[in-house]
């Protein structure tokens, strides 16, 4: 991108709202050419209030367009930089055809991405991995399980860089083969790319920004608002063939990423957990609601209609739990939780231990990967491939 297109393409942007810079651009064309045009001709296709918004640039331009500059060109060792404009050739295809595609997009990553020798900067076969901010040792778990199988399979693995599932699913793709074809991984954030929320995922940005990409459609300098976050779930499933939930709530940020991907008819998978469990409601939810039940990687490739490797690795209920050094799947703890959770006194009355010695049991369990303490008092069993 130019000095100048940049200069048009920010103006645009920051002076009317995107409904708006969408039908001058249809009535103009390029944005080099809508500053060329008169007041008069600017209120063909938009208000008057519009029209005077356009004829000075907005409060503080000037700075954004030298920040966002300086941020495009230097070359720190943070990765490649690049904005990509709506109609660009390089602008996802499975993007554009959405209802309400962004204007602009600034990406970070690993060149080769960043600055795709043709087609779209994201890969037509990409699958969204959402969930818990909150989840369970199990959900994590199979978070990370899929999306190093299904990377493996040909997918490139995009989410929100949130806490909970949203990492795992991130960190389960760069942890699978690379592939230097496709970013493993893509992360779409609610602030502007010169910041990364949670702070506590500045590593794992770094990783990403080395094997894959991260996108935002907001400006630098944008702090984590609230309103942000649930606007750029549109993008998560707008960028991918299908949206699968590994855990939510009902009232999950999650859900609305899963009804966005269905209004842009894209698949919704779901995996399903326990009844018990708060985390696994709004998969169940969806699942009720027409959702596809994933217990597999193999389920959502098949649904897809995607080819399934021979070494695909095992993510669902025939993964073999990984033996504690004190005791294996036989264990009468273990084999008295099942995979639901249960609270202390049930397991009392399932093992005949005392309270004690089943308190000591149950940490020795929790220590070597075995059994995860929930909220409540409650515990429940962990399996790993």
């Amino acid at each position: 991108m130019q000095y100048d297109e940049l200069h048009a393409w920010l103006r645009l942007v920051h002076s009317v709202g995107a409904s708006a810079a969408r039908r001058l651009l249809a009535q103009f064309g390029a944005p080099e050419a809508i500053w060329q045009a008169s007041a008069a001709q600017w209120r063909s296709c938009a208000s008057a209030a519009q029209a005077q918004a356009l004829a000075q640039p907005p409060e503080g331009f000037d700075a954004l367009l030298a920040r966002t500059w300086q941020w495009l060109t230097q070359d720190d060792g943070a990765g490649a930089r690049a904005i990509v404009t709506l109609g660009a050739s390089a602008y996802p295809p499975a993007l554009l055809a959405t209802a309400d595609p962004p204007l602009l997009l600034y990406l970070q990553g690993a060149p080769a991405f960043v600055r795709p020798a043709h087609g779209g900067f994201a890969p037509a076969a990409s699958l969204a991995i959402v969930g818990s901010r909150n989840p369970t040792a199990q959900g994590a778990e199979n978070a990370r399980r899929f999306a190093r199988a299904l990377h493996e399979a040909g997918l490139t693995i995009v989410s929100g860089l949130a806490l909970g599932i949203d990492a795992c699913a991130h960190e389960g793709a760069l942890d699978a083969l690379p592939d230097p074809q496709r970013p493993a991984t893509i992360a779409v954030v609610g602030t502007g790319l010169d910041r990364v929320y949670p702070r506590a995922h500045q590593q794992l940005a770094r990783r990403i920004a080395q094997n894959g990409l991260l996108v935002s459609e907001y400006p630098l300098g944008t702090p984590p608002l609230p309103a942000n976050f649930p606007k750029r779930n549109r993008i998560i499933s707008g960028l991918s063939l299908g949206t699968l939930v590994v855990e939510a709530a009902l009232q999950s940020g999650s859900l609305i990423t899963a009804r966005l991907a269905n209004e842009q008819g894209r698949e919704v998978f779901a995996i399903p957990g326990s009844i018990h469990a708060p985390q696994s409601r709004g998969c169940h939810a969806l699942i009720r609601d027409g959702a596809k039940l994933a217990e597999t990687a193999q389920d959502v490739l098949e649904e897809l209609q995607l080819p399934t490797p021979t070494q695909l690795p095992d993510t669902g209920a025939t993964a073999q739990a990984t033996p504690p050094a004190d005791g294996g799947s036989d264990d009468p703890i273990l084999q008295a939780l099942g995979f639901d959770p249960m609270g202390l006194d049930a397991l009392i009355a399932r093992t005949g231990y005392g309270a004690a010695e089943l308190q000591v049991r149950l940490l020795e369990l929790e220590l070597a990967g075995q059994v995860e303490r929930l909220p409540g008092g409650l515990f429940q069993r962990v399996m790993r491939a």
